[in-house]
């Protein structure tokens, strides 16, 4: 579409991550088995600790949503984004463009905010273990599981209405994979000033405080552990929040680069190569941190699948 052509745009298309034919088919083919162990990594997560009753605490409660929330975010992206490999035609309607935006946006939301809810799990297991059983009642989980989903919803509502009440009239390529903001916010001919602000007010209201609550929680818990004498007790206290500090680290280092990169250093092409490896090479990573990293975990796992291999 031309700039002076002012119909409303009624679809999109999607540029993909790459326009040369040659390598359609072996991305497709690489994504999808990057997406099938996202699914079974996700899925036997959320079903193990659903069935094992030795999982059934706070930490597990908490782990159980990430991997929901990893799970369902892959699915909102990846399956278009493999049927553009193979399409002639990469578009996708309107309505069907905000839905992704907006549901992409709740699981990313809760992502972050679960994490920050785990980071508190364990701050409260290593300094104050007296009082975990009652401060991380059952009751307690599902208040924060339930806070962890209201902000999402109300948030991500906001965003995407923010965004499609603009008018998209330059032009109907999404530069991008997915229905993201920042792509949707360059196509459109509105003034897009108040978008621009919800979004940074957005983003800095969750990423910035979850990591700041996240470095609190950590500077604490380290503190604690350092004043435990035995170097057994610092090394259990400590294994029990490696795996969380590993998906952590490789989680907001990715978000704040795509976020907080310079203007002068900022590409189509980057930032495509970051939104692949935080919509799907992380939430595959995460599962497997958590199995073969966690003994329980990994105790579970061996559990059910001789059960498995006895009762067939």
């Amino acid at each position: 579409m031309e700039e002076g052509n002012h119909s409303e745009v009624t679809e999109f298309i999607l540029s993909g991550l790459t326009d040369r034919p040659e390598l359609q088919v072996p991305l497709f083919v690489l994504f999808l088995l990057i997406y099938v162990v996202t699914l079974v990594g996700n899925g036997g997560m959320v079903l193990l600790i659903t069935i094992d009753p030795r999982l059934h605490i706070p930490m597990y409660f908490f782990l159980r949503g990430l991997s929901f929330c990893d799970l369902c975010y892959s699915s909102v992206i990846v399956p278009k984004m493999l049927q553009n490999f193979l399409a002639e035609r990469k578009s996708i309607f309107r309505t069907a463009c905000a839905v992704q935006m907006y549901l992409s946006g709740v699981f990313s939301d809760g992502q972050c905010l679960l994490l920050v809810v785990m980071a508190y799990d364990r701050y409260v297991a290593i300094c104050n273990p007296l009082l975990y059983t009652v401060t991380m009642s059952r009751q307690r989980c599902d208040q924060l599981v339930a806070g962890v989903c209201a902000v999402g919803l109300v948030d991500q509502m906001i965003t995407t209405c923010c965004t499609f009440r603009l008018s998209f009239c330059r032009s109907n390529i999404i530069r991008h994979f997915y229905c993201e903001i920042p792509p949707l916010l360059a196509l459109s001919c509105s003034d897009t000033r108040i978008s621009d602000i919800v979004l940074l007010a957005s983003t800095c209201y969750i990423l910035i405080l979850s990591v700041v609550i996240i470095l609190l929680s950590y500077v604490c818990i380290i503190s604690t552990i350092l004043r435990i004498r035995s170097a057994e007790g610092r090394y259990k206290a400590f294994s029990t929040c490696a795996c969380h500090l590993i998906t952590v680290g490789i989680f907001y280092f990715t978000l704040l680069f795509m976020y907080f990169q310079p203007t002068y250093s900022s590409s189509t092409d980057t930032d495509k190569t970051a939104s692949v490896f935080y919509s799907l090479v992380i939430p595959m990573l995460n599962p497997l941190i958590y199995s073969l990293r966690n003994r329980e975990v990994k105790d579970s796992l061996m559990k059910a699948m001789n059960k498995l291999l006895t009762s067939s």
